[in-house]
C-alpha cells in the first residue's frame, strides 16, 4: 500500500503532531512499508493457533474477593484535621 504525503500530513493532523514538508516526505515510504508489513501479517494462517495473552504459562494467584470495612476507622480519623461522630468534619460551603 501506498502512502502519499497528503495522507501523512492528514493523519498527522488528526493526531495533532505538527511536521514539515520534509518529515512527510520522509515518513511516506516509511509508513507504506509498515502498512504492508501488516498486510504480510494479515496472510498469515493462524486458524490452529489458540489466542495467548503471554509465551509462558502465567496463573495469577487471586484472594477472595471479601467486603469489609477496613477496620482502620480510628487511624483514618487520626489523620482529620477535625472528626466528630466518627466521621470528617468540614465547614459548610454555601454559595
Amino acid at each position: 500500500m501506498s502512502v502519499d504525503t497528503a495522507t501523512v500530513r492528514r493523519i498527522a493532523g488528526l493526531a495533532r503532531i505538527a511536521i514539515t514538508d520534509d518529515e512527510a516526505a520522509r515518513l511516506a515510504p516509511e509508513l507504506g512499508n509498515i502498512l504492508d508489513w501488516i498486510e504480510q501479517l494479515g496472510e498469515v494462517d493462524t486458524a490452529g493457533v489458540d489466542p495467548m495473552t503471554a509465551v509462558i504459562p502465567n496463573h495469577l494467584r487471586l484472594r477472595d474477593d471479601v467486603v469489609t470495612d477496613g477496620g482502620v476507622r480510628d487511624k483514618v480519623l487520626a489523620n482529620a484535621p477535625q472528626a466528630e461522630h466518627g466521621f470528617f468534619t468540614v465547614p459548610k460551603v454555601i454559595e
